[in-house]
């Protein structure tokens, strides 16, 4: 080997040498805690999967590790967690920041509200992302839809419910506005995070409880110790998602990194309504099979919901100036769609029902 090989082999090596920590160096590890277990259908899925999606889609430039609810902070701290830089991202529902920051029950659910698919379009198209960035900004947090439960069930009793008397004094886990609701027809009521609702319905702690729907309730076992399943509700007629990103995290990615969480945020949206609408069909007609059959509420106790209802919905707004600023546009929103849902939607659905038999 001359010289000039030599050197054209040095310099070969060198560029090789230098290439590899530029690699090196263009990979960031950031964190994602969720709210819901690790591995449980359909949300807690939601997250990891969303977790995998960005990095999968910057190309390991982004490799967002996962932990499930309760493994780094508890479930209910998602927003504190990254609004803090504890984490990076989350994944959870507004709502559980509610004591703080009052207006996300408009990004969540509201009795009454929207349906999932209104709620989404709300904020994609109706000046609902704009309203949702001025809220969170001053919490450190850059908030994206991911996805939700769809129309939510009433709840699993151990006693059947034949009227509003048997409300009275009754113990029961609810989330939301739904536990204000509730509380107005006599009800005493908690929010429980998911691990925690069988052992205290089991244990008498509560004695009934609400979650999701369906697909989640039959996995958290609730139709075990309390057989009497009531639906639908008024709570959470289409329960939304989200992702969050710390805000300073966010203003120091890349455009084109930007993008992609944006993206994966609505694509896992897509994924994760689908796998509700799907599974709650499935899983629904499997326990009717099996003979857990839903009762609707009872007329004196859903006129009872529908009154206390737009008492705490006329009184949520006051006093708190976001909360204030974005009532007004929703409920008028909410009246635009109630108007379609009736000619539409909801006409389909009885025509439908009428044609099958059901």
């Amino acid at each position: 080997m001359d010289r000039r090989d030599l050197l054209r082999g040095g310099a070969l090596a060198g560029a090789v040498t230098l290439a590899t920590p530029a690699i090196a160096q263009n990979k960031r590890v950031l964190k994602l805690v969720g709210t819901f277990p690790r591995g449980f259908p359909g949300v807690g899925q939601a997250a990891e999967r969303l977790a995998g999606r960005i990095t999968e889609m910057t190309g390991g430039e982004l490799d967002i590790q996962y932990f499930g609810g309760g493994e780094l902070v508890p479930p209910f701290g998602v927003n504190d967690a990254v609004g803090t830089g504890v984490a990076d991202l989350g994944h959870t529902a507004p709502y559980f920041a509610a004591s703080k920051i009052r207006a996300t029950m408009y990004f969540t659910a509201m009795p009454y509200g929207l349906s999932q698919s209104e709620l989404s379009g709300w904020i994609q198209h109706g000046g609902g992302q704009a309203l949702w960035d001025e809220i969170y900004a001053p919490f450190n947090l850059k908030p994206f839809p991911c996805g939700g439960s769809m129309a939510q069930a009433g709840g699993w009793f151990k006693k059947p419910i034949n009227s509003l008397d048997d409300l009275q004094g009754l113990k029961m886990r609810i989330a939301g506005l739904g536990g204000a609701v509730m509380q107005k027809i006599g009800v005493s009521t908690v929010n429980l995070p998911p691990p925690e609702i069988f052992p205290a319905l089991q244990s008498g702690v509560v004695d009934a409880a609400e979650f999701v729907g369906p697909w989640n309730d039959l996995a958290l076992g609730l139709g075990k110790v309390a057989p009497h399943y009531y639906m639908p509700s008024p709570h959470e007629p289409g329960a939304l998602l989200e992702c969050i990103v710390n805000l300073e995290v966010w203003n120091s990615l890349s455009p084109a990194h930007q993008a992609i969480i944006r993206s994966a945020s609505l694509a896992q949206a897509e994924e994760t309504t689908a796998a509700f609408a799907y599974n709650n069909a499935v899983v629904l007609d499997q326990m009717i099979k099996a003979g857990t059959i839903p009762s609707p509420f009872p007329p004196d106790v859903v006129a009872a919901m529908g009154v206390a209802a737009k008492e705490v919905i006329e009184a949520y707004p006051k006093g708190d100036p976001a909360s204030e600023k974005i009532h007004a546009a929703y409920f008028d929103y909410v009246r635009k769609c109630a108007v379609c849902g009736k000619y539409l939607e909801g006409r389909m659905y009885a025509d439908r029902a009428a044609v099958w038999g059901v």
